[in-house]
């Protein structure tokens, strides 16, 4: 009996979800941040300062990034120990940030025992909080992401890199592709549309947004200034990001944007604070 009652608690402690979006994380009526790869020449903590100073409210991690210049090996993922989740919980407490995600690398995949790696990940993403997982994982485990989404009650947003012609046997970048491997899933398991990735890819992400509908929890805005342009300030490049913002809007869209800026530059900040004023300034009639 006593067995069994440890089994209930740890059930109702997996399956409690994620604390809901405040309306405190919207700008413009999105919930709006950074991902954290915008500052990838530097630490998470570092890259939640910078994010604070662009005026946005939440934040997705990426699990290489270092944790702090205080504690320079160690690396932000399910590796993590507790005492450091908990200065991380702090930390982004002080700084007005909701943690929202975490864009995962596909090592957890290819141990020996995948499930219990992957376990792994989504507890660490249950301790920090965390809406979804984002990734791109081989789909011979989409079976077992599912599984865990359900089991964790997270989220999981399958994300697209830019089209590659040497590479036919990569997929992802097609929204017509993936949402048939969505078919009869979990509704947990969604996307993460990668406007800059796509519109590099021919692409036009209103399609996309129209094409992954409800399944769509998440999105890296990017507006690339060409198909080989770096990101630019919203509003200068290719990626129509008023359009994207208005069919979000009609989608009545209920998930999150980051803004990432992908280019090597020293100081991103500027830049993505004018990005933050523009999805602000979109939303006035």
């Amino acid at each position: 009996m006593k067995a069994l009652t440890i089994l209930s608690l740890f059930a109702a402690f997996t399956l409690q979800a994620a604390t809901p979006l405040s309306p405190e994380t919207k700008i413009g009526g999105f919930s709006l941040g950074c991902q954290a790869y915008s500052f990838n020449k530097f630490t998470l903590f570092e890259a939640i300062d910078r994010t604070k100073a662009t005026g946005a409210k939440t934040i997705e991690l990426f699990t290489w990034q270092k944790f702090s210049r205080e504690f320079p090996d160690l690396e932000v993922n399910q590796t993590l120990p507790d005492d450091k989740i908990e200065l991380l919980k702090n930390k982004l407490k002080a700084a007005g940030l909701r943690a929202t995600s975490a864009y995962i690398g596909n090592n957890a995949f290819t141990q020996k025992d995948p499930e219990k790696a992957a376990r792994q990940v989504f507890e660490w993403a249950k301790k920090l909080d965390l809406l979804a997982l984002t990734g791109e994982p081989p789909e011979s485990s989409f079976d077992l992401v599912e599984k865990l989404c359900k089991e964790y009650d997270i989220k999981f947003c399958l994300h697209g890199h830019r089209h590659d012609p040497k590479r036919p046997e990569y997929k992802n970048w097609d929204p017509s592709y993936t949402i048939k491997l969505m078919e009869h899933r979990d509704p947990r398991m969604g996307f993460c549309l990668d406007t800059g990735h796509f519109v590099r890819s021919g692409g036009d992400p209103i399609a996309a947004i129209k094409i992954f509908g409800k399944r769509l929890h998440t999105l890296h805005l990017k507006d690339p200034l060409s198909t080989t342009g770096d990101d630019t300030v919203f509003g200068g490049g290719i990626g129509n990001v008023s359009g994207v913002l208005a069919e979000l809007r009609k989608q009545k869209f209920q998930g999150w944007i980051s803004i990432e800026y992908e280019n090597p530059i020293a100081n991103a900040v500027p830049d993505i604070r004018e990005c933050v004023d523009y999805v602000r300034d979109a939303a006035k009639p």
